[in-house]
């Protein structure tokens, strides 16, 4: 299946330049705030409140770093990587596999049941978590990585991504390869997905980015300080919650979550080629 590549370049246009004009505006407005937290984070306690506004510190400190990393931030980064690989892995393995059935496999009903799921999308997931929350704990299961990990393996937009994704695959593929004998299996597992490339690494980067930084769950069945993951551990540096003076808090806070921060925009960096390629071919069917 031929994939989309990238546009061809043109001139600049007169009426292009409105658009490129707000486009920047934007970001600026979106990168703003991130800007204010890296630089917060280096600066003094003495500086972080000022009459006059300073985007980048006068005077550069890690001290705040090191009061973060005072705590058990390694044992934090530990439990979160282990329930957002697992559970982004699972997430999309069962999602392609989703997708791929209501895509290719001609069943009654596949219609209304993708109907059901877009419907889904539609529910607060806040509605669920107090009857999770009691039947991991009846279960014997809390402050367990099956119950960070298990919730989390059901996610509709990857069905969705996938499913958009393979309404446009080649039939010839699938047609040959039933001629030689293979099976739905064997042809999902050996062609399907790993033509799936790009909706692939799309789907992990917006799977990854929702574990890594899901807070309310692992908070309300994560009772023991050994399994707390990291959005929950850097919560206890928040300046009115603190240890800390306030203007000191503020600024170990910024450090906390520009730490929190550092592996989903690295992700999205070596990754965002085939992010962007991969929601424009989630997008080209209905």
């Amino acid at each position: 299946m031929a994939e989309v590549g990238p546009a061809p370049a043109r001139r600049l246009g007169l009426r292009d330049v409105p658009i490129w004009l707000c486009g920047t505006l934007l970001a600026l407005l979106w990168g703003a705030p991130f800007l204010w937290m890296v630089s917060t984070s280096l600066k003094p306690a003495a500086q972080v409140m000022t009459p006059v506004i300073e985007w980048f510190p006068r005077e550069i400190t890690f001290e705040n770093y090191a009061k973060v990393f005072r705590y058990p931030v390694l044992t934090w980064a530990l439990n979160s990587v282990i329930q957002a690989v697992v559970a982004t892995g699972l997430c999309v393995l069962f999602g392609a596999m989703a997708g791929y059935a209501l895509a290719r496999l001609p069943f009654p009903g596949r219609r209304a049941l993708f109907a059901l799921f877009l419907a889904v999308l539609m529910i607060p997931s806040e509605i669920a978590v107090v009857p999770l929350l009691l039947a991991f704990i009846k279960a014997g299961l809390a402050s367990t990585y099956a119950a960070l990990i298990l919730p989390q393996i059901g996610n509709v937009l990857a069905v969705y991504i996938f499913r958009q994704y393979y309404l446009t695959f080649p039939k010839e593929l699938e047609e040959a390869a039933l001629v030689d004998g293979a099976g739905r299996f064997k042809i999902f597992f050996t062609i399907a997905l790993p033509l799936a490339r790009a909706p692939l690494i799309a789907t992990t980067v917006i799977l990854f980015t929702l574990n890594w930084n899901n807070f309310l769950w692992p908070l309300l069945v994560t009772f023991d300080e050994s399994m707390k993951t990291m959005p929950v551990g850097m919560a206890a540096f928040a300046p009115v919650v603190g240890t800390h003076t306030q203007l000191e808090g503020y600024a170990v806070a910024m450090a906390a979550v520009t730490i929190l921060c550092i592996p989903s925009i690295t992700l999205f960096l070596l990754t965002q080629r085939h992010f962007i390629r991969g929601i424009a071919l989630g997008g080209v069917k209905g």
